[in-house]
């Protein structure tokens, strides 16, 4: 499997691990900030739909519904070993640094995976200090920081949004409509016929009834069939990880094929998360203090952690273009995944790599240790409309400037009362109830027996 490893990570890693003597010679790193992802968690909810969905026996997660696994524990403190690895070599931090002032600061959303993760981070990547993790609430609310939530709105900004999500990929419907092929697979991979679901829900996803709630002082919503499929990928991919078996319930599958499924739910999230004009809202905590962050000329090492959905929305908001992944189940934000500013000064001038630090599938499952020599997988993230030069880095004055318009963006939206609707098409609110079988299909009118009418059961005679 090492083997199998140095031969995946060892051709593809740029950036933190291929700098040169040449490039060292003439830049130095001044500080390093990080906005993770949580790492390996169990399903968001232990009572959740996607256990009716199948008669198998799911994975025995190792954590409560929604909380960092054990596994995910050992993974981002071989992450944190990694990072210090690679800072000591850069001459950023000494080895074994204790530090002093304010120079290092981890910050974590107050979710239990989400400080789980800062902490055991820290523990390996300061091995010789009891690093105290900032978090603002008790265990398992949500910082207002690190929530995607709309902070301002009214109507003309909702109707925005709403047009950005239907010209995305065709809209909702045909994106969705093309992961149906992967909709059948999940279902032949759960038995979904001889569910417990089959009995009186259904035995199919569907996603023709979807809708978004777009509000202030909510995260984007999304209602419908296509929340359940959405739900059962994202546990088919955290049993895949914890397993560490390709197979699902039987079932051998490729690496193509947990893409597809991957697929199912960055559906989900890109559509409620990257649209620019949602983005430019929903990041807009994380964007200002990152952008803080990076001028702070005291600091040496930022640590944020939050969610997928950040990383997601700072991207769209920044106009960052992430790299599909390599050796990833997921598309371009993998589990336990790191957006990875780098500040460096040429003695006259700052600049700024930006980098999409993950460990691979292969990684994930066989608890790799990692080294500068057996490194994640590191690939470069280009930000559009600013040109990087020859080495790669963008200028730091010119990355600030195209975070101050974002910020303006923000400030520029009008924040009035709104009319409260909830609708992927300007008519779709005054349509009525849609009505499905048990089978997931569309009916006209009710049929004799269960009925779905609106997300709800319903029997006719």
């Amino acid at each position: 499997m090492l083997a199998a490893i140095l031969t995946l990570s060892g051709t593809n890693v740029l950036a933190q691990t291929k700098r040169s003597d040449d490039f060292r010679a003439r830049y130095e790193l001044k500080e390093v900030v990080v906005m993770s992802r949580h790492n390996i968690r169990s399903p968001l909810s232990s009572g959740a739909a996607y256990q009716r969905v199948t008669p198998y026996e799911w994975f025995a997660w190792s954590s409560p519904g929604s909380q960092l696994s054990l596994r995910g524990g050992v993974l981002e403190t071989e992450m944190g070993q990694f990072f210090r690895k690679w800072v000591v070599e850069e001459g950023l931090l000494l080895d074994n640094y204790r530090p002093e002032g304010d120079e290092v600061l981890f910050y974590a959303n107050s979710r239990q995976r989400t400080f789980a993760t800062a902490k055991y981070f820290s523990a390996g990547f300061l091995p010789f200090a009891n690093v105290e993790i900032t978090h603002k609430y008790e265990e398992d609310k949500m910082d207002p920081v690190f929530t995607p939530q709309f902070t301002k709105m009214n109507d003309a900004y909702r109707e925005q949004v709403l047009a950005e999500m239907q010209a995305m990929h065709g809209g909702p419907e045909a994106w969705m409509a093309a992961q149906q092929p992967t909709l059948t697979l999940m279902e032949e991979v759960l038995d979904m016929a001889h569910s417990p679901a089959a009995q009186n829900d259904t035995t199919h996803f569907w996603y023709d009834d979807t809708q978004f709630k777009i509000e202030k002082g909510d995260e984007p919503k999304m209602s419908g069939g296509y929340t359940l499929a959405n739900s059962v990928a994202d546990a088919l991919v955290l049993q895949c990880y914890e397993s560490e078996d390709f197979s699902a319930f039987g079932h051998a599958l490729t690496m193509e094929q947990w893409r597809d499924i991957c697929a199912v739910k960055e559906v989900y999230d890109g559509l409620l998360f990257t649209t620019h004009a949602a983005a430019v809202n929903l990041a807009y905590p994380l964007v200002s203090r990152i952008r803080e962050e990076l001028n702070n000329s005291g600091r040496k090492f930022m640590f944020l952690c939050g969610h997928d959905s950040n990383l997601a929305s700072i991207g769209a908001a920044l106009g960052f273009q992430f790299p599909e992944t390599e050796n990833a189940l997921e598309l371009h934000t993998p589990i336990g995944s790191k957006l990875v500013f780098e500040k460096w000064s040429d003695g006259t001038e700052d600049y700024v790599a930006v980098n999409l630090v993950y460990q691979a599938v292969q990684q994930l499952q066989g608890r790799t240790l990692l080294s500068l020599d057996v490194p994640p997988m590191v690939l470069p993230v280009t930000i559009e409309g600013l040109t990087a030069n020859a080495d790669g880095l963008y200028r730091l004055s010119d990355l600030d400037t195209q975070m101050g318009n974002v910020m303006a963006e923000y400030d520029a939206i009008e924040d009035a009362p709104t009319t409260v609707r909830s609708a992927t098409q300007p008519e779709a609110a005054s349509q009525p109830a849609d009505i499905y079988n048990l089978q997931g299909q569309r009916l006209d009118t009710l049929q004799r027996g269960v009925n779905i009418v609106g997300g709800k059961k319903i029997v006719a005679n």
